[in-house]
C-alpha cells in the first residue's frame, strides 16, 4: 500500500485519503504520520477517513467523512479554515447538505455498478450531471469510475474522479494520472 501511496504522490494525485478501518489508533496514526512525510507528498494532500482526532494529531491535510458521520460543520469547527473537509454523498439530498455546511467537496456515488457495493442502484451519468450543475461544490465521481468512463463524468462536470480500484489495480500510476488530468 505504501507504494501505491508513494507513486499517486510522484504522479501529482490531488487527494490521497487514508481509509483503513481496522485499525487502531495508534497503528493508524503511524500510518498517516509516514505518509504524511514522505518526499514525494509534495503538492497532494493527504486526509484520513472518518478520524478527525487522528487527522489532527498527525498533521494530515484533512480529513473524509464517511455519509453517516460527523456532521461537516462540526469537523470544520474542529479542525479549522485550512484543512479539507470533504464528504461521501450519494444523493442530491446529500450533496445539498454538503454544500450547505461547506464541505470543501463531495465524492458521490455510486455513478455506476460497483463490486465494492453489490445491490447498490447506481446514480447514472444523468443524475450526476445534474447534480453538479445544481451545487457550487466541488463534486468527485465515485463507484465503478474507470478509464473506460472517467472521461463522461468529467464531462458530466464532475471535478475529477475517485476511486480505490482504479488507482490499486492501475500498473502505471502515473501514466493513469496523466490521462486523467488530461480530461
Amino acid at each position: 500500500m505504501r507504494e501505491k501511496v508513494r507513486a499517486a504522490f510522484a504522479a501529482g494525485v490531488d487527494y490521497v485519503q487514508v481509509r483503513e478501518k481496522d485499525l487502531s489508533g495508534r497503528r493508524l496514526a503511524y500510518l498517516v504520520k509516514g505518509l504524511r512525510d514522505m518526499p514525494e507528498k509534495q503538492s497532494s494532500w493527504l486526509l484520513v477517513n472518518e478520524r478527525l482526532d487522528v487527522a489532527l494529531g498527525c498533521g494530515a491535510d484533512g480529513v473524509h467523512l464517511p455519509a453517516d458521520s460527523l456532521p461537516v460543520e462540526l469537523a470544520r469547527s474542529r479542525a479549522g479554515e485550512g484543512r479539507i473537509v470533504g464528504i461521501s454523498c450519494h444523493s442530491e439530498h446529500d450533496v445539498a447538505q454538503a454544500a450547505d455546511e461547506s464541505a470543501d467537496y463531495a465524492l458521490l456515488g455510486p455513478v455506476f455498478e460497483t463490486p465494492s457495493k453489490p445491490g447498490a442502484a447506481p446514480l447514472g451519468l444523468p443524475a450526476l450531471e445534474e447534480i453538479c450543475r445544481r451545487f457550487p461544490i466541488r463534486i468527485f465521481a465515485l463507484g465503478g469510475v474507470d478509464r473506460s468512463n472517467a472521461a463522461s463524468c468529467i464531462r458530466a462536470g464532475a471535478a475529477g474522479v475517485a476511486g480505490i480500484r482504479l488507482f490499486q489495480d492501475a500498473e502505471n500510476v502515473e501514466e493513469l494520472c496523466r490521462y486523467l488530468r488530461a480530461l
